[in-house]
């Protein structure tokens, strides 16, 4: 594992990579991190795809150190999927690179498989699945309706973050606690201290912290991202493989029994038992052969 820097405008991103970045002869396969959490999240993805022939580049996305914070100061998801796609070009990707996210990094490869511009041979989207597929429809609307009470009770901290302040303030107890109960059982004490080294004040907490302020929002959005606007909230264009724990205290897990019939045709919607939200940690060698097997078969799909 080693670092690695690219310069995208607005903004430098530090990323972990396994096998050599620059090395075009390999397909690039881009792994993004999402909340309280960092590039770290990768250490067992990562090592497998790259003995699998990817070059993997797991960058810390915009505001975590030792990535800058962007000079435009956005962190809307059309902004985060720029990102992306530029750390495409950058690294000289092509139509076999496979994009993974989990959580807000989720969210960002859920918008890019929504967008004409996705560049992608394959997506897999951890612990957050396309907004789309969550909305309500007539033949299900009843278990739409029992889901909801619980998932409004669990996303208590999306407001929470929006308060002025206090988020930066109760921060290490905050992550602490979301940690405890997104993934009930699960050890996070490297992965706090990881976070602790990526967000180690005021100002880069409120950089992470600022995904869920931005969002509400959307005027700010800067121009140079404003042809993603409609993308990120968009149904996918690509089959996409979508991983969500048994156990997740995140996000309700019997959202991903309602979508696997509303994905396009090629998808998969897989529930790891044991595991919480954050899934690759906690069941990685489940999570390293799904991803493997998907990506092997869009591979072998589009040849």
């Amino acid at each position: 594992m080693t670092e690695h820097l690219t310069a995208l405008g607005p903004v430098t991103l530090a990323s972990l990579t396994w096998g050599d970045p620059d090395d075009v002869r390999r397909p690039l396969a881009l792994l993004l991190h999402g909340f309280p959490d960092t590039a770290h999240t990768w250490r067992h993805l990562g090592p497998a795809l790259a003995d699998a022939g990817y070059r993997v580049v797991a960058p810390f996305t915009r505001g975590y150190a030792p990535s800058g914070v962007p000079a435009d100061g956005s962190y809307h998801v059309p902004a985060l999927m720029d990102d992306a796609l530029g750390l495409h070009r950058a690294l000289g990707g092509d139509d076999r690179a496979v994009l993974v996210g989990h959580d807000w990094g989720a969210i960002t490869a859920n918008g890019i498989a929504a967008s004409e511009a996705n560049p992608f041979g394959a997506v897999v989207a951890l612990a957050v699945p396309p907004f789309t597929a969550m909305n309500p429809r007539r033949d299900d609307l009843i278990r739409w309706l029992r889901i909801l009470p619980r998932q409004a009770a669990l996303s208590w901290y999306t407001l929470f973050n929006q308060l002025p302040l206090l988020p930066e303030r109760a921060f290490e107890r905050l992550v602490a606690h979301l940690w405890r109960g997104w993934s009930p059982g699960y050890d996070a004490t490297t992965d706090l201290a990881h976070l602790a080294a990526a967000l180690p004040d005021d100002a880069r907490r409120a950089a992470a912290l600022g995904y869920y302020r931005a969002q509400p929002r959307a005027w700010q959005l800067p121009a140079r991202y404003r042809p993603l606007a409609r993308d990120w909230t968009g149904a996918p264009r690509v089959p996409l493989l979508y991983l969500q724990g048994a156990d997740d205290g995140c996000l309700d897990a019997r959202w991903a029994d309602r979508i696997g019939g509303r994905l396009p045709a090629g998808s998969r919607s897989v529930v790891v038992e044991g595991a919480g939200h954050f899934l690759q940690l906690e069941r990685p060698a489940a999570v390293n052969a799904l991803v493997l097997e998907f990506v092997a078969e869009r591979a072998e799909a589009t040849r």
